[in-house]
């Protein structure tokens, strides 16, 4: 396999992978509803947590996360150099799922996944970001973002180049899709942890 064709095949995979509604599925069989039609729609944790059921929100984050560790490490197997771009795709699969019309989560647990698998320096150090950030802030949409910013900046520091580069494109693909949750962070609107909307 060419070059190219491998990372077109990392792409693919790693993009098709990414897309499994695995919040969707699991609140549908549940009998939990459809998570896109409460709180902000998405199909992400966070939201899947709206629905009250804690088990299905851990269960997804477990399984989101899972999906970007499972993309890094099958291109880094079968197609040795597209780690990066198959951890790209897998977040960008997730946040934009063709099955939902480009609909999908915020992309965090997922963005997680591929820094865990890609450099585990950087995720545990990352971890610790995330966890500081949502003790003082009590935000969750603020801990993402930070943790997400700080990945790219994190694998600087420990000299992990090629990294580097890849958590970039994924911190870029995670903010869009916060783009409406930093519209109301600038409003003081964002909801915190346990609050009530």
């Amino acid at each position: 396999m060419t070059d190219g064709q491998g990372i077109a095949a990392a792409a693919l995979f790693g993009y098709f992978l990414g897309s499994i509604p695995f919040g969707l599925l699991l609140t549908l069989a549940s009998g939990a509803g459809d998570v896109r039609k409460i709180g902000s729609g998405s199909i992400g944790a966070t939201n899947v947590l709206r629905t009250g059921r804690k088990g299905l929100a851990a269960a997804t984050v477990l399984l989101d996360a899972g999906k970007g560790i499972a993309a890094v490490l099958l291109a880094r197997h079968f197609l040795p150099g597209t780690e990066g771009i198959a951890a790209i795709a897998a977040v960008v699969g997730h946040c934009f799922p063709v099955w939902l019309k480009f609909k999908g989560g915020k992309g965090f647990a997922t963005a997680a996944g591929v820094c865990l698998a890609l450099a585990w320096q950087v995720m545990l150090i990352c971890a610790a970001i995330w966890a500081a950030t949502v003790a003082i802030s009590r935000i969750s949409s603020v801990s993402s973002l930070v943790t997400v910013i700080a990945a790219p900046v994190v694998a600087w520091l420990l000299g992990l180049p090629q990294v580097e580069w890849t958590l970039v494109c994924v911190m870029l693909v995670v903010i869009v899709q916060h783009r409406a949750n930093i519209a109301r962070l600038l409003r003081g609107e964002e909801p915190r942890i346990g609050s009530k909307k």
